[in-house]
């Protein structure tokens, strides 16, 4: 027996891992010498169910990737599917997309805010943050019918046509978020327990960020200011303003501060998206893979006809491979597909951010002492639904 280390499970039950992730530990006194993630814990096989739905019925499943993110997941997938059928969509549908897409990034910034200062002992950024999140749930339901899992986005536009009590709400969250996030940072900014517990501890500088593929805010925090946005833009988001916030040391500090001003950005893009809002069809009607209106089911027997296709045998894309990617509160999330041109993709890959960000993991917490690797789990934003797939 070896007495000179000590082999310690975190998780895959414990809550500060956020999920069911299990990493093994290798303890020198309270020193992390090594670390090993274990996961799969979660696994549900939605990459090999897709090969078995129509186009339409995968929107569900990546509700369930990222379930803090849903309408991301929901973005990067019909944009995927428009790609590969070469599918304009409408300008107002790309507009309600993007500020959807932002509030969402609030959501989960918020989430993530609330329960990484739970896990470093700071119980009262947790009930500000959720007061923000629970608004911005309310919009989701009253859009949509649903909280978490929305499925609000199709391929070609949107299920349905947004209406002024929508773009007033997200007015009225507009006004009041920056104040907002003014008293997050009141609490936690300067705390110096908050940044003796931060600072310095998770290093990943850009080299290291890079090789290891990972993106989104980690990458940002070390100072790289890559944002698919910005570098790829899509959803008419080159005609946004905003700014990328980037931070130096790429340690769990800096990860705090740039979601914070990712938030702040993300409030100024969803404000641009609903004032300059515009006119015309929600959805590329008359296309292939786009249902008709519910009113003309009503009355023509052709849009029945049409429906009726499109539920029972589904929508038949070109033949080919494609890949697409949106920038997603972790990072980047992208879609591979492969289509024969029948009903079913023959392939549909994830680039999940959680799972290629989780790489850094061993290299931030060895060297550390055991309460830094909690602080780096919850700094690194993993959702294990995502992970697993």
């Amino acid at each position: 027996m070896n007495t000179d280390t000590l082999s310690l499970n975190l998780g895959p039950q414990h809550p500060s891992t956020h999920g069911v992730l299990r990493v093994v530990l290798e303890l020198d006194g309270e020193t992390v010498i090594d670390a090993r993630p274990d996961i799969g814990f979660l696994h549900r096989g939605i990459e090999k169910l897709a090969e078995h739905r129509t186009y339409h019925q995968i929107i569900v499943l990546t509700d369930r990737l990222d379930y803090l993110a849903a309408l991301s997941n929901n973005l990067a997938y019909v944009l995927t599917v428009e790609k590969l059928m070469d599918l304009e969509v409408p300008r107002r549908a790309r507009y309600v997309r993007a500020a959807l897409a932002e509030l969402q990034r609030i959501a989960s910034h918020l989430f993530w805010l609330g329960t990484h200062a739970h896990d470093l002992g700071a119980m009262t950024p947790l009930f500000y943050a959720l007061r923000e999140r629970e608004a911005l749930m309310d919009i989701f339901e009253n859009l949509s019918g649903s909280r978490l899992t929305p499925s609000f986005l199709r391929v070609g536009g949107l299920a349905a046509d947004i209406d002024e009590r929508f773009v007033e709400s997200v007015r009225n969250f507009t006004d009041t978020f920056q104040g907002r996030v003014d008293e997050y940072e009141t609490l936690l900014t300067q705390n110096p327990i908050w940044r003796s517990r931060t600072k310095g501890v998770g290093v990943l500088d850009a080299g290291q960020c890079i090789r290891l593929g990972i993106s989104g805010p980690m990458l940002r925090s070390a100072g790289v200011p890559l944002d698919l946005r910005k570098t790829q833009p899509y959803s008419c988001y080159d005609e946004f303003h905003f700014e990328i916030p980037t931070g130096k040391a790429g340690d769990v500090y800096d990860r705090y501060l740039v979601r914070i001003r990712e938030m702040r950005e993300s409030a100024r893009i969803a404000r641009q998206a609903v004032d300059g809002l515009p006119e015309g069809p929600w959805t590329a009607a008359g296309s292939p893979p786009v249902f008709p209106a519910k009113e003309d089911l009503k009355h023509n027997i052709t849009a029945v006809i049409r429906h009726f296709g499109l539920v029972m045998e589904g929508m038949k894309p070109p033949p080919g491979e494609v890949y697409h990617a949106v920038e997603s509160p972790r990072g980047e999330l992208g879609f591979y597909l492969v289509s024969d041109g029948g009903p079913y993709p023959v392939r549909l890959k994830v680039r999940p951010p959680s799972f290629v960000n989780l790489q850094g993991l061993v290299k931030m917490v060895r060297g550390r002492l055991l309460a830094d690797v909690v602080a780096v789990i919850g700094a690194v934003d993993i959702v294990l639904a995502e992970v697993d797939r």
